[in-house]
């Protein structure tokens, strides 16, 4: 623990990332219940270990439903809806895909074109069958696999939110390995400062700084997860259509809403409609906010209403 003049700042590691909390208290029961919720919401949703509910599912893939507790079929239904909008670059039935390319699991190679077409005949959304009366989810098809992975961090960083408020705290900060959530503001700051990264830029390299209050701020970039083969770079944001890495124009997208879930979703979405689509989507959206850093290094900002951003890094420029 650290203690910077005011801050607290406990830490972890959960769900395979760092995660970080910053109080205004010294609270150690508090952190550790903290951790301990995160904790338990990862063992319900999490593909990364034998038993989970969502592996359940997984398991019975082909075979019968499975009857899933309320918070599991609830994001699982959300999930649902999201990959059937159309031109979804979201898909909650990628599992097999993601687990062909393996990027950021010691994937270090280019699957078949063969054993793409395989796994994507496996990942059709509307083959994902739910029964909300039942609380029961069916996969169609043996070898389908439900992955929540784009969307689980920002659902458990709304929840340890929705803790920290019931707990009387009024000023917090959580980032669950990039998905950062917010309660109220630092003492006379008119926000929390949260960098944006600047890809494949040095350790702690910034873009700029997000002043957020009571936000979410999640981002998602081609830097995060990748490998290089024969001059190609392989990321893992993939393109549930092709089977293939996305080819666009963007390094990042950056999400500024109430709820990190939207924000996991609108990451995915805005990716996949690029800049000019994405902005237009958001248009009739008030509360969601995206920032766009693009190859050509440049910053765009669909709106400034929830929060400011400062430019740091002068290799960049701020489109308005």
């Amino acid at each position: 623990m650290l203690n910077d003049a005011r801050v607290y700042a406990y830490s972890a590691v959960l769900m395979g990332s760092p995660i970080l909390l910053k109080l205004f208290d010294d609270n150690q029961t508090l952190a550790g219940q903290v951790f301990r919720l995160i904790k338990q919401q990862e063992n319900l949703f999490t593909v990364n270990r034998a038993a989970s509910e969502v592996m359940a599912i997984n398991h019975a893939a082909g075979q019968h439903p499975v009857v899933v507790s309320q918070p599991v079929f609830d994001l699982i239904a959300c999930a649902h809806a999201v990959s059937l909008l159309p031109g979804s670059l979201f898909n909650l039935a990628i599992g097999p895909l993601v687990k062909c390319w393996k990027i950021g699991f010691q994937g270090h190679s280019v699957p078949s074109d063969a054993a793409l077409q395989a796994r994507l005949a496996l990942t059709n959304p509307h083959e994902v069958i739910l029964d909300a009366d039942a609380r029961s989810v069916m996969l169609a098809r043996p070898g389908m696999e439900i992955d929540l992975g784009a969307i689980a961090k920002g659902y458990i960083a709304d929840v340890v939110q929705a803790f920290l408020r019931q707990q009387q705290v009024s000023r917090a900060l959580i980032n669950l390995g990039g998905n950062v959530q917010t309660v109220g503001a630092p003492p006379d700051e008119a926000g929390w400062a949260i960098g944006l990264k600047k890809p494949f830029g040095e350790e702690g390299a910034l873009i700029g700084v997000i002043e957020v209050c009571n936000r979410s701020v999640v981002t998602s970039g081609i830097y995060e997860r990748y490998f290089e083969q024969e001059g190609v770079l392989y990321h893992h944001i993939l393109d549930p259509r092709s089977g293939y890495p996305l080819d666009n124009a963007l390094l990042s997208v950056t999400v500024i809403a109430d709820r990190s879930l939207d924000g996991d979703i609108y990451t995915t979405l805005l990716y996949g409609l690029g800049v000019e689509k994405g902005i237009a989507c958001l248009a009739d959206k008030p509360g969601i906010e995206a920032i766009f850093v693009t190859r050509d290094r440049q910053v765009i900002c669909s709106s400034q209403r929830h929060f400011s951003f400062r430019l740091l890094d002068t290799d960049y420029r701020l489109v308005h």
